[in-house]
């Protein structure tokens, strides 16, 4: 279906087995995030997702033609089929150079293993081989000004038309880098009257077209990086349903699961660079002697390993998420865990934090406190984490439910 990888990486040579296969990545990416690439490293990642985006677009056809893109997707699928083992030393050693954040990480970590899931032939044949080059890039359709982290409540609605196409009508928000992306998958209600997790579908659409019009949202960063997107009748192809109508739960909930995979181990070597930022500054303004700064600092680390040593614990089985109770606790510990260092890295700026700067040695701490804030809210806030926690981990009974108004 898509091109093969390149012979010099078609495979893991196994002679040397994994630490071979670690240094074929770190030398390749020692020689190619350099030149025109090299002030990507360390840029584009969260709260910075608006630096460089053509030449990070760039970057991703340099990996694409390394067979750097799409590691974990099936050799059919036109992956390279890398065991997960395999994966988690790619990610690792993609953060510890200072790999940019992926512009083709939704269609890659999210839409892609949705579609080789529940996708057709004709939809795989179409979309993966364009993310597995690097060439189209895709937004994600899911939360609604009232429809967040209760993703079931979604209101933005489709009809079928004559033609066998779906008109759309509704909003979209926080919706990252759309103004970025050629396509978005949406989740919208096909089913008029249906309520809840029923009569939803799983639609993808091209955002260049009559009907859809993206606003930036600007950010207390200074970014916007984020985005409303409004739908007026905008049409998503009949062989666009991914599944069938009323299957879009079942579509979304698989996509949700692709979020706790092996690029937590990548996340975590990124979380890694920020502590050492984070030490960095202590030392630089003398706060590595504050007792309390530094006791902040020992259970920042002891956290960083713990987030670790449960991340290898999800993947322990091949990499099958599903409900595990070690993928249920993930989201809750790193974003409190995140928000805490971000508390930390101002606290060890002292007053040079408290205003916006540009220094190289400020200004990243600075995005990581922003950013970081917003890390317990979106992709399911604490509260619904609990109740997830509770429900489908330790099957504790369903929070109660206000029942629906009589009409």
């Amino acid at each position: 279906m898509a091109d093969a990888p390149p012979p010099q990486v078609a495979s893991v040579r196994a002679a040397g087995g994994d630490e071979v296969f670690r240094d074929e990545i770190a030398a390749w990416l020692h020689d190619h995030l350099d030149g025109r690439f090299a002030e990507l490293r360390h840029r584009g990642g969260p709260g910075d997702e608006e630096a460089f985006p053509a030449l990070r677009k760039e970057w991703e056809r340099e990996l694409a033609a390394g067979g750097w893109t799409c590691v974990g997707w099936p050799k059919d699928a036109g992956g390279r089929g890398l065991s997960i083992a395999q994966q988690v030393i790619f990610h690792e050693e993609y953060a510890r150079a200072g790999g940019p954040g992926r512009m083709g990480h939704i269609g890659e970590g999210l839409i892609g293993p949705t579609l080789i899931a529940f996708g057709s032939d004709a939809q795989k044949k179409r979309f993966l081989p364009e993310i597995v080059a690097g060439r189209e890039y895709w937004a994600q359709g899911y939360s609604e000004p009232n429809a967040g982290s209760d993703l079931a409540n979604v209101q933005t609605r489709t009809e079928q038309q004559a033609d066998g196409s779906w008109q759309v009508s509704g909003q979209k928000i926080w919706t990252s880098l759309a103004h970025e992306s050629e396509w978005i998958f949406v989740l919208a209600r096909c089913e008029p009257g249906s309520k809840g997790s029923k009569g939803l579908i799983f639609l993808l659409l091209p955002l260049d077209q009559p009907g859809i019009e993206i606003r930036p949202i600007r950010q207390m960063s200074g970014g916007s990086e984020f985005n409303e997107v409004f739908f007026d009748k905008a049409v998503a192809a009949a062989e666009h349903v991914v599944g069938k109508p009323g299957d879009g739960w079942k579509v979304a909930m698989g996509l949700l699961e692709a979020e706790r995979g092996v690029s937590t181990l990548g996340q975590q070597m990124h979380f890694a660079y920020e502590f050492e930022l984070v030490v960095n500054a202590m030392r630089a303004r003398g706060r590595d002697r504050d007792a309390a700064l530094r006791q902040r600092l020992a259970q920042a680390w002891c956290g960083l390993r713990v987030m670790r040593y449960n991340a290898l614990r999800m993947l322990a089985d091949g990499g099958a998420l599903g409900l595990k109770r070690e993928a249920l606790i993930y989201k809750y510990y790193w974003s409190n865990w995140h928000r805490e260092l971000g508390k930390l890295g101002v606290d060890a700026l002292g007053a040079p934090g408290d205003v916006i700067s540009d220094d190289p040695a400020i200004r990243p701490l600075q995005q990581l406190f922003f950013f970081s804030r917003a890390d317990t809210i979106y992709a399911g806030t604490n509260e619904i984490q609990l109740n997830l926690i509770a429900e489908r981990g330790l099957g504790m009974p369903r929070e109660v439910r206000p029942a629906p108004e009589a009409k």
